[in-house]
């Protein structure tokens, strides 16, 4: 009984691990003055790049690509600027951003799962 509480215990705590604590390593991607387009990868439950730095006033066209199946990646949202994009699977489309002050602005799945940010500068 002793064991079977123990492995349940440790099962909550990779859950927890998992879906809240874990952060994936990833890239950071700047966007030069000339050039406002970025590609993401959405793939093996993150977003690559996840990190996006653009430059201040300037719209943000990011392209994404959809190669997880999970229906978790079927959707991103931005919550601070009230987009959100259903992506088809192996299929690219591109959410145009508008132009945006300095700050950090999140991107993610509908779950938060996928997580993401434009950091503009």
């Amino acid at each position: 009984m002793l064991i079977i509480n123990l492995m349940g215990l440790g099962l909550i705590i990779l859950i927890i691990w998992w879906f809240w604590l874990y952060k994936p390593k990833s890239t950071e991607v700047s966007v030069e003055n000339d050039n406002s387009e970025i590609t993401v990868v959405v793939d093996a439950g993150v977003y690559q790049p996840a990190y996006i730095s653009s430059p201040e006033n300037k719209a943000l066209s990011i392209n994404f690509i959809r190669k997880d199946a999970s229906p978790c990646a079927a959707t991103v949202i931005f919550p601070d600027f009230d987009i959100s994009a259903d992506l088809p699977l192996n299929k690219s489309l591109v959410v145009e951003l508008p132009a945006m002050d300095k700050g950090e602005y999140a991107f993610h799945c509908q779950m938060k799962m996928y997580s993401g940010t434009v950091v503009v500068k």
